[in-house]
């Protein structure tokens, strides 16, 4: 074991039932994720990667194995427990942005404080990667009035603002075009080394991979390299 590392998975099964046809998702995942690592899970589609993805978030439990984040057992924790990390510890991004279509871009960014119990203002150094993000003058406008590309600076600004130790984020890029995806993968790196926060992004994209620092590959469950 590493005492620095934030992610640790060992032995990690996931089993689903279909009718009477058991799905093996993961089938023995042993996985490390430094602090302040930025981290690309590689692989195509059903290999496991968004698997893997809601057990790291604590979304749904596993079958076997055991997962530590930020040195806590999941395991031993309550539904409560588990909540409560997912408010204070894990930022989550989407490839669907996820982002409230009635709020504008600044509701949708404060409801996540006021869920987490914190103090509704933007201090200086979060108006700051607003800047960063180039959304500082678009936080008055609903969704519906931003680009893919702005919502989905908008839902890692949402996801960020209560600085959580670890970013989980699920093909951010998959619904953009070369130029915004090209942006928001810029952003994030930039995020990562300004911010020092553990990022790990699922991918099929390789070109998007090639902006974290290491690229763990999946296939049929399993991790094949780190």
């Amino acid at each position: 074991m590493n005492d620095g590392a934030m992610i640790r998975v060992e032995g990690l099964t996931k089993t689903y039932q279909v009718g009477d046809v058991d799905v093996h998702a993961l089938r023995g995942v042993d996985l490390e994720v430094g602090r302040g690592e930025f981290i690309a899970i590689v692989g195509s589609s059903g290999s496991g990667k968004s698997t893997l993805f809601n057990i790291l978030g604590g979304l749904t439990p596993p079958t076997e194995g055991e997962v530590h984040i930020d040195g806590k057992n999941l395991a031993h924790m309550t539904n409560a427990g588990r909540t409560e990390l997912r408010k204070k510890t894990v930022g989550f991004v989407f490839q669907k942005y996820n982002l409230l279509p009635t709020l504008t871009a600044e509701d949708n960014i404060r409801i996540v404080k006021y869920i987490g119990g914190r103090d509704m203002a933007f201090d200086a150094d979060f108006e700051e990667v607003l800047r960063l993000l180039g959304i500082s003058d678009r936080l008055k406008h609903k969704p519906r009035a931003l680009s893919g590309g702005q919502q989905q600076r908008v839902a890692i600004a949402r996801a960020i603002v209560n600085g959580p130790a670890i970013l989980l984020a699920d093909e951010p890029t998959g619904n953009l075009d070369s130029q915004n995806s090209a942006a928001v993968l810029e952003l994030m790196r930039d995020l990562n080394r300004r911010r020092g926060q553990t990022i790990l992004m699922i991918t099929h994209d390789m070109e998007a991979a090639g902006y974290a620092d290491r690229r763990v590959m999946m296939k049929d469950g399993r991790v094949v390299s780190v």
